[in-house]
């Protein structure tokens, strides 16, 4: 199946694997009737802030406060990609690279199921009470419990890590389900927190649904279905509040005259689709978020631009969702997300592999920061509305003054990559600098 979009210039485009900025056309439209409500993502935010001494607990020295990350003001990366001339706000580097103890973004979505998980289990089998203190679920008693349960995901690595290292530290059983091709470095973390890690040849897709369908067969075991998961989504939307505090004490102000644009990598679709959705909840019109996928695996892209009516995937206009990447290597976007985003979503940019590296190497010359290369996808997002004739007409159609903007690029992942890892990263990104 070829799906039909409103464009064959897109799809030529995509098939050609050339870098764009695609705009949703239905920005604006209205959300699914069942949509998560505000008072979802409430639940969500109080959950996490009652486990703050339950994660202390589970791991002394690692975590010293709440999961939450910088909000790191970007100036010098600013000016090393952009004209002394241009007038473009403030840019900012939000630093879930450095979430605690999972070291990306996915410690978001992650923990909060694995903890919700933790908790419902604990209430129904009588050894905590509703709106207990969450520290017993560290106690040897619970441990024991948890011992009898099997938590299941599948993933191409770093949700994989969130939800085993969590898992693994309450004391479930904890079955990993990855791709062939999943970084070695994170399946060997995994089995050194005890977690049993079984590979899969084949793509994510099929890792998860090999995952899922383990999960049925055996009592008391539960699938994290990074895919469809509301848990998850939660998680994700509840990181706009600290962020809306962030941007508070750093004096920056977010309304019709003073835009707040944020550009995420984007997978599957849930770590982006749900910090897009608690953006919206609180900033409105006034907060504009922007996906950055591979320009081989475009799978929010593709989805939206061919309309909810059924799924479909990168493979069916032809591309091959091979991508270094690894986090966001995803064929086919999440179908509780997709709905979502054709309602709140700006639009989409894609990025080659050789653009992640240079932009990879541009934050460490210029912040001295390590990242995975899918964690630097979205370090273009600022250029590309101020560069392009795409951006460009949706700064004019949303009456942005980009000078007034303040731009968050979200850093996903890399404060637990080895540093030979790092080493090979800026080696092979230097290889193409001198090509250029």
């Amino acid at each position: 199946m070829t799906p039909v979009f409103g464009s064959a210039t897109l799809l030529e485009k995509l098939q050609s694997k050339e870098p764009l900025l695609w705009l949703n056309p239905v920005l604006g439209s209205m959300l699914p009737k069942d949509a998560p409500t505000p008072d979802q993502i409430e639940q969500a935010e109080t959950r996490l802030a009652r486990c703050d001494a339950l994660i202390r607990a589970l791991f002394p020295g690692d975590v010293v406060g709440p999961i939450e990350s910088e909000l790191m003001p970007a100036a010098e990366l600013q000016q090393a990609l952009t004209q002394p001339d241009t007038q473009q706000g403030a840019w900012f580097l939000k630093r879930d690279d450095t979430l605690p103890v999972a070291g990306s973004v996915k410690a978001r979505g992650g923990f909060h199921e694995v903890l919700t998980i933790a908790e419902s289990i604990a209430i129904e089998q009588g050894l905590l009470a509703t709106g207990g203190d969450l520290r017993m679920l560290a106690s040897a008693r619970a441990r024991e419990l948890f011992t009898r349960y099997t938590v299941a995901v599948g993933s191409t690595g770093n949700l994989g890590l969130s939800i085993g290292v969590m898992a693994a530290a309450l004391g479930f059983d904890v079955v990993v389900h990855m791709s062939s091709d999943a970084k070695q470095w994170k399946k060997d973390r995994l089995r050194r927190r005890g977690v049993r890690v079984v590979e899969h040849e084949g793509s994510y897709a099929q890792a998860v649904e090999a995952g899922r369908e383990e999960a049925l067969m055996k009592p008391r075991s539960y699938f994290v279905d990074d895919e469809r998961s509301l848990m998850l989504f939660l998680g994700y939307a509840a990181a706009a509040r600290p962020l809306a505090r962030q941007l508070e004490k750093a004096g920056r102000v977010v309304d019709a005259r003073h835009p707040l644009i944020v550009y995420l990598p984007c997978g599957v679709g849930g770590a982006p689709g749900g910090i897009t959705y608690g953006l919206k909840a609180i900033f409105g019109p006034h907060v504009h978020c922007f996906f950055a996928e591979p320009v081989a695996s475009p799978c929010m892209l593709v989805q939206l631009a061919a309309g909810n009516s059924e799924q479909v995937s990168v493979y069916d206009i032809g591309l091959d969702n091979q991508t270094d990447a690894d986090g966001l290597a995803v064929g086919q976007a999440s179908p509780l997300v997709s709905p979502l985003m054709a309602a709140q979503l700006s639009g989409v940019f894609t990025v080659s592999d050789a653009q992640l590296y240079r932009q990879m190497l541009r934050v460490k010359q210029s912040l001295g920061i390590d990242l995975e290369p899918s964690a630097a996808a979205a370090v273009g997002g600022p250029l590309w509305l101020n560069d392009s004739p795409e951006g460009r007409e949706y700064a004019y159609a949303h009456h942005l003054d980009l000078a007034e903007a303040t731009h968050i690029i979200w850093a996903t992942g890399g404060s637990l990559v080895p540093p030979e890892e790092h080493r090979r990263f800026q080696e092979h990104a230097n290889a193409l600098e001198a090509r250029r």
